[in-house]
């Protein structure tokens, strides 16, 4: 139904609007728009492709045919959740120009999203031009600086906001508590009272985990072989992965690969991963199937910065998480979940303490395709 209302409004707009499109301007027109360098597309107010140059259709591994008529969020990064909107698909519909950062799959690197309305002569937006620039090394390190000093700062609020919570909730939930042991079992009154202290030590969960991502790590460090963490990690939901009939492959670089940190936190980490694509393979195959996979690699390598590091990746073969959200992947209280399927700070958690450790955590994903978590942290081996 989608696609036809897409075929629909493509017709309409080429019976109006035939002579604003790249394959029906002037020639020489035409082969400026061709000979642009960066990715090029024109779009309608809801995503639909009207055209797009020679270094969009590479970018996008297509053919013009593949994607005119298409919905831009589909060609660039999969698609999107239902239950989650694209930020590109909010920025089309405001038709303000405004400029964002986002991984197109077929690219290598970061590129900058340039998104400029085009007001015809009755200043009504009836195309888009999408412009992707890909960002320098330099530009990538600040993007990446600021990212670091934002998350830097929530975690600042988070601890205050978590500390200021914590003795008001925990008086609610012992006052509770009192209050029940006197009252009548079975009672009404009883049952309101349970539902308190319950309420409230979700609450106090919630709080534990926010001080957790804002933590300044403060257990004693040592060195840890995180290979024997990843394989311990998996030990305790090796039962749950193979009820769901999902295959582990592991692949362990023969040298150390030691790092210098706490084993509980670091295994945390793993399971809270090894969590999500458990989910995320679920959604996608909810019956049996030979493509619910998890692999996970590990082996030292000289990062960017001609550092020896520890790198662990886990892949998952599942519902992938769409490009115009992956930077806010780590802010507390966001999930890709369904309401009621997550707190969003499994992964918050999770960047935190990788963080205490000196240590990286990214992610690479594409809809429908695949989610990889990588990991790196400094080797406590030379």
């Amino acid at each position: 139904m989608a696609d036809q209302n897409r075929k629909n409004i493509l017709s309409q707009y080429q019976t109006k609007h035939q002579s604003s499109l790249g394959s029906h301007v002037s020639g020489a027109e035409n082969e400026l728009f061709q000979a642009i360098q960066d990715p090029v597309f024109v779009v309608t107010p809801d995503g639909t492709i009207i055209d797009a140059n020679n270094a969009a259709l590479k970018a996008a591994k297509k053919r013009q045919a593949d994607i005119i008529g298409k919905g831009i969020c589909a060609i660039i990064h999969g698609g999107s959740f239902p239950h989650i909107k694209c930020p590109l698909e909010e920025f089309l519909l405001t038709c303000s120009p405004k400029v964002e950062e986002t991984t197109l799959p077929g690219l290598s690197g970061e590129y900058l999203l340039t998104i400029s309305p085009v007001k015809d002569t009755d200043n009504t937006v009836r195309k888009i031009l999408l412009i992707a620039r890909e960002l320098t090394s330099d530009e990538v390190r600040k993007a990446d600086s600021i990212r670091t000093a934002q998350m830097a700062a929530i975690g600042e609020l988070a601890a205050g906001v978590a500390h200021e919570v914590n003795n008001p909730i925990t008086g609610i939930i012992n006052f509770a508590q009192l209050l029940l042991d006197d009252s009548e079992k079975d009672s009404l009154q009883a049952e309101l009272l349970d539902r308190i202290v319950n309420e409230g030590e979700r609450i106090a969960l919630i709080i534990k985990n926010l001080l957790s991502f804002a933590r300044e790590s403060k257990n004693s460090n040592e060195p840890v072989e995180i290979i024997q963490v990843i394989e311990d990690s998996l030990s305790l939901v090796e039962h749950q992965l193979k009820k769901d009939g999902i295959k582990i492959k592991t692949e362990y670089s023969t040298r150390s690969c030691q790092v210098y940190g706490n084993y509980n936190q670091l295994q945390q980490v793993i399971l809270n991963l090894l969590s999500n694509a458990r989910f995320a393979l679920n959604d996608r195959y909810p019956r049996p199937s030979t493509d619910k996979n998890i692999e996970i690699n590990c082996h030292p390598l000289i990062n960017e910065g001609q550092q020896t590091v520890i790198q662990i990746s886990i892949t998952d073969t599942g519902t992938g998480i769409p490009q115009g959200i992956l930077k806010r992947l780590f802010d507390p209280f966001f999930t890709t979940k369904p309401s009621g399927k997550g707190t969003g700070l499994g992964l918050s958690i999770s960047y935190g303490i990788i963080r205490d450790h000196g240590g990286t955590i990214k992610v690479d994903s594409i809809m429908h395709q695949y989610t990889k978590m990588i990991i790196e942290l400094p080797t406590s081996v030379i």
